[in-house]
């Protein structure tokens, strides 16, 4: 029978004398040693074989996204769903949010309750299916929100490449509104967004405006504009909105009656 030394050691053959009667097990160095030719052979064997590779990722994920480990698969893939560690006012109500949780209550539904069973229902389901499952996993773990603590420039022009990849059009999911952006900023950068969109004609029609109504009428001037803040704006914007023509403003804005307060306050300090 062969044993391994200690470490650093070779290895060795123990003597008749020493071999006891039936059969002992295998020494941990040597299962370590076997087990990596077996390694070796298996990614060999994995890189030649796409779909197996693609059904091992897509457990991998799936038991992530949906069992919350991923301790049952061989594949050292760290997936996680990332999280917002600040919580945008309406975010779990867009459009977005909604259509990515109704997704995965749908997968959610499909698979098998108990993690063992997951490798069995993934080969058996069809490529398309599983390419969408695939995708939504890799959904989960995107992560483009820019945080002070963590700047990572290269993270974040990976996501402007998926940008363009998957031809996303921000302005069909994301309008300024008070909430979300207009009385959240000051009085300037309003002016700078209805200019933007609407030309100078319509912004100084609301110059004058205290901030609480400025920032009302500035989300009825950009409804319908696609006008978008430069966080949301493709790495390489064209004309945010084309110029147009300056609409009158209500009559309660139009300086012949007392300019109401508002809720918010008159400071032009941005959120930080």
């Amino acid at each position: 029978m062969i044993t391994v030394g200690g470490p650093g050691g070779s290895p060795e053959c123990e003597s008749e004398g020493e071999e006891e009667s039936g059969l002992k097990p295998l020494s941990e160095r040597l299962v370590v040693e076997l087990t990596a030719h077996r390694t070796l052979a298996l990614r060999e064997a994995l890189a030649k074989s796409p779909d197996a590779a693609l059904t091992a990722v897509l457990h991998n994920l799936c038991l992530a996204s949906f069992y919350g480990t991923s301790l049952g698969s061989c594949l050292e893939i760290s997936a996680r769903s990332a999280s917002f560690t600040h919580q945008a006012p309406g975010l779990a109500d867009t459009t977005s949010a909604k259509a990515i949780e109704a997704c995965h209550d749908q997968w959610t539904k499909r698979l098998p309750r108990e993690a063992d069973q997951l490798w069995g229902t993934l080969t058996g389901l069809d490529h398309e299916s599983r390419m969408a499952l695939l995708a939504h996993c890799a959904a989960l773990s995107l992560n483009a929100v820019q945080e002070p603590l963590n700047r990572n420039p290269r993270r974040l022009a990976h996501a402007d490449t998926l940008t363009r990849a998957v031809n996303l059009d921000m302005a069909a999911s994301w309008s300024p509104t008070v909430d979300n952006y207009l009385g959240r900023v000051p009085k300037a950068r309003i002016l700078e967004a209805v200019r933007e969109a609407k030309g100078d004609a319509s912004a100084q029609l609301i110059e004058h405006l205290k901030k609480p109504d400025m920032a009302r009428e500035a989300e009825r001037l950009l409804a319908d504009t696609r006008w978008l803040p430069e966080p949301l704006r493709p790495q390489d914007p064209g004309s945010p909105g084309g110029e147009g023509d300056a609409e009158s403003l209500p009559a309660f804005l139009d300086g012949s009656e007392d300019e109401g307060t508002g809720d918010m306050t008159e400071s032009d300090s941005e959120e930080p």
